[in-house]
This record gives C-alpha cells, structure tokens and sequence, in this order.
C-alpha cells in the first residue's frame, strides 16, 4: 500500500511564503507525475501545479511566476514553494501521484489528506 503525507500548511499574510511536502511511502517501484491540486470551499478541485519524472512541469495560469513545484525522486518527495500569497490561494492543498508499486506492478492514483492553506490579514 503507498501512502502520501502532506506538511507545511498553514496559515499566511498576504505576499508571504509557505513550502508544503509531500513524502510517498510504501512499496513504491517508480513514480510518474506529481502534483498538487488544491480546493476551496464550495469550489472544486483543481491542479495548481504537476511534474513529471523528468521534471517537466506545468502551472495554473492563477499561480504562475509566483508558486514552484520541484520533486526529489531519491526521496519520493514533492515540494510546492508558494511565493507572495493571495487570499484567493486559500484552501485545502493535495498531493497527488502515479505510482508504480508492489504487489500490483501496475500504475495507481494515489491522494494525500490534504493540508490546509489560509492567507490572510
């Protein structure tokens, strides 16, 4: 079984930073693309940020210039650093992976339980 456990929520400013984590554990053989969705009250889900294993990655046009994703693969770990915050990036924060894992050998999804993000003044 694989599991992802997000840290580094909290609550912010506006304009300042925060770093979430997300650690993948488990009988993990490879991981595919990383990412973090995020989901605001009475809002859906959606993907703020993905990286590939070879570290491709792409951004919502609403965090763009202003959020990184990176990834240790060493580590099976997956960062969000979030610069110059907005009220309007509240919300509860989820890792997501694809991941190769033991005894399936088969690709799965997997979600973290989420962190919350506040920001405000």
């Amino acid at each position: 079984q694989v599991q992802l456990v997000e840290s580094g929520g909290g609550s912010v400013q506006p304009g300042g930073s925060l770093r979430l984590s997300c650690v993948a554990s488990g009988s993990i053989l490879s991981i595919r693309t990383m990412s973090w969705y995020r989901q605001a009250p009475e809002k859906q889900r959606e993907l703020v940020a993905a990286v590939t294993s070879g570290y491709s990655t792409n951004y919502a046009d609403s965090v763009k210039g202003r959020f990184t994703i990176s990834r240790d693969n060493a580590k099976s770990t997956v960062y969000l650093q979030m610069n110059s915050l907005k009220p309007e990036d509240t919300a509860v924060y989820y890792c997501y992976a694809d991941v190769l894992s033991r005894p399936s050998y088969a690709f799965s999804q997997y979600w973290g339980q989420g962190t919350q993000v506040t920001v405000s003044s």
